[in-house]
């Protein structure tokens, strides 16, 4: 008489690699995701992909940079594939070193290597120090550093601070970021629809697009926020692609979809837009707690219901 055995799988989770990147050290953040198998990718996609084909229960992914802004990547990712969910954001702080194989100097450095982000958080000091310099551009930090190893097409790269553990480079420069406070927020995406628990100190992120393009229709979006009390601590444009005028709104709100007054606020955006996405509610990074006047409590909002079912007979 056979028998069988359900077999299970670890989790796997994604991220922006090789090793050494920023995004590997934001997921060394989530605690399920300790001595699990960890799939190295080249971009934001290809992470998203693995979570819609269930290669990875999660992906690591950067949203939003301290100087940069925005990371338009990822936000047109989640405006484009559905179903996906933020679980959690990490921050991560951000420190550049200029790397050479070993044996360079920096009078020798004439073409750097550098992710994009990476190369214009630099550009101050680039422009200091070599003023002459070529740039090609690269798809990550590490691989910039990586790429010295392989080719030479350029002389130096910009890598994150202690990339040398990882890859036979020597040190040109250290912190060459113009803002030493530069940080950059990841969050980590999954295909769950389970809401973490709110905590009182979270964060709701939406895409929302505008119904028309006319005067006082971005005024009509927001107010749906502003008359219900609820602070925005990310608003950014991106076009929708399919006509001029038409934009969609990446939007950070504090507090959770079960508070009362973000609740209200989904309903007003969804009489409001023909299409708006929601990405999620899940604790802030910072922990700091979400601050509100007393007028938009929750047993504001659930007292004005019951006084209108009252007068309704319900």
């Amino acid at each position: 008489m056979g028998s069988s055995e359900k077999v299970t799988t670890a989790p796997a989770y994604s991220y922006l690699g090789p090793a050494g990147t920023f995004t590997e050290a934001a997921l060394a953040q989530v605690p399920a995701a300790a001595g699990q198998t960890w799939h190295s990718v080249n971009n934001v996609g290809e992470a998203l992909a693995d979570v819609v084909s269930g290669r990875s229960v999660a992906a690591m992914i950067a949203i939003e940079n301290s100087v940069e802004g925005g990371v338009t990547a990822t936000q047109d990712a989640l405006a484009n594939i559905p179903n996906l969910r933020i679980m959690g954001e990490y921050l991560v702080p951000v420190a550049f070193d200029l790397v050479a194989p070993k044996g360079t100097t920096l009078a020798d450095v004439n073409v750097v290597n550098a992710h994009p982000v990476a190369y214009a958080q630099c550009r101050g000091w680039l422009e200091k120090n070599l003023p002459h310099h070529g740039h090609i551009p690269s798809s990550s930090n590490v691989a910039a550093a990586a790429s010295l190893l392989e080719t030479d097409t350029a002389d130096a790269a910009i890598a994150p601070a202690g990339i040398a553990r990882h890859y036979d480079v020597e040190v040109l420069a250290s912190g060459i970021a113009d803002n030493p406070n530069a940080v950059t927020r990841f969050v980590l995406v999954s295909k769950t629809t389970e809401l973490p628990a709110p905590t009182g100190s979270d964060k709701t992120s939406l895409i929302v697009e505008l119904p028309d393009d006319r005067a006082g229709a971005l005024l009509e979006m927001l107010e749906q926020f502003a008359t219900r009390g609820v602070n925005l601590t990310l608003i950014q444009s991106r076009p929708i692609g399919d006509e001029f005028g038409r934009y969609r709104f990446v939007i950070d709100a504090e507090g959770h979809a079960r508070d009362e007054r973000v609740a209200d606020a989904l309903l007003g955006l969804r009489r409001f837009s023909p299409k708006v996405i929601f990405l999620g509610s899940y604790p802030r990074a910072d922990k700091e707690q979400t601050q509100h006047s007393s007028r938009y409590a929750d047993d504001v909002f659930t007292d004005a219901r019951d006084w209108l079912a009252e007068i309704l007979g319900d």
